[in-house]
């Protein structure tokens, strides 16, 4: 089957290394011109941390959609504020019967997918690993214990159930453990808290995931994040207890990834860009008071990464 990833920052180009590792017909669309040319000409420069190193060829490579055929599967892993945009861009790859697949962090991804394809024929999961992308043409996978890409079916049916089943023997073979389920609603909500908890917390601490887990403020901040969003995942019919998920996945997290700045750092501290803080908290805080439930932890990280990310060249703080 032949497959675009639209969207090769950091994420994208690590999926893009496991698939084309584990044999995939892979085509590579991101605007990241150097990027692009230097997997294009030369390959990938695959990291699995601390010094496992891969050197992948094999990739075709373009810089818009326009002019690569038609698809089997797209999967899309762009920041999810460009997502929409990402799928109208892509459409001249996408025939009546490709398969598309959001791998994107953050909620509502599933609903921009769904104003412009059939629920038959989308797939919605995320990953649980971290990435970087060290320059053009080598990335860096930071992996944790357990499932590292997860994904499933909006609406089950055959088209879903082929690609599904071939994406995840394609991860599987390329060493980065998948698994395609039937519903993958509980694995995208376990994922959307985790990011809430740490992405958010600890670009705004300007701390590591394990520096904010040993100091007592910054642990309660993870708590509080923690328990709004498990209430509000509950009312959306996926059902958290919020001191069994930091005793378990919170915990987990930490231990494994715990030397690591999130995208969300990344974002803010690093590279000076727009976060994603619209669809983890920001729609965390919007789930909330749908459902009458507070979320003030939510609210004033929101507004917090809202105000600092509007005024990047006024802080006095570089």
């Amino acid at each position: 089957m032949k497959i675009a990833v639209v969207g090769c920052g950091a994420a994208g180009s690590v999926f893009a290394g496991y698939l084309r590792k584990g044999g995939a017909d892979l085509t590579l669309v991101d605007l990241y011109r150097e990027h692009m040319d230097k997997v294009g000409r030369d390959g990938l420069d695959f990291i699995i941390y601390p010094d496992t190193k891969y050197h992948l060829e094999g990739f075709k490579t373009a810089y818009n959609a326009d002019n690569i055929g038609v698809m089997d599967i797209v999967i899309f892993i762009t920041k999810a504020t460009q997502l929409d945009n990402a799928v109208k861009n892509a459409m001249p790859c996408i025939g009546e019967n490709t398969v598309v697949c959001s791998l994107i962090n953050g909620l509502g991804n599933d609903d921009i997918l769904l104003s412009h394809f059939p629920a038959n024929r989308i797939l919605v999961g995320s990953g649980a690993l971290g990435t970087a992308l060290r320059g053009p043409g080598c990335c860096v996978s930071t992996e944790v214990e357990g499932t590292l890409v997860h994904f499933g079916a909006i609406e089950n049916g055959p088209l879903t159930d082929h690609a599904g089943k071939h994406l995840a023997a394609l991860f599987n073979a390329g060493g980065c453990r998948a698994e395609f389920n039937e519903d993958d609603r509980p694995n995208i909500w376990k994922k959307v808290i985790i990011n809430c908890t740490v992405n958010t917390v600890c670009a705004l601490l300007r701390l590591k995931i394990y520096e904010v887990a040993r100091d007592p403020y910054g642990m309660e901040l993870f708590r509080g994040v923690v328990r709004e969003a498990c209430a509000v995942a509950t009312a959306k019919g996926c059902p958290f207890d919020p001191v069994e998920f930091e005793n378990t996945h919170l915990k987990n997290f930490i231990e494994n990834m715990g030397d690591y700045y999130p995208s969300m750092a990344q974002d803010m501290l690093i590279n000076r860009r727009q976060t994603e803080i619209e669809v983890l908290n920001g729609k965390l805080s919007e789930y909330g008071r749908r459902f009458g439930i507070p979320t003030p932890v939510n609210d004033l990280l929101t507004m917090e990464v809202k105000a600092i990310q509007g005024n990047y060249d006024r802080q006095y703080l570089k």
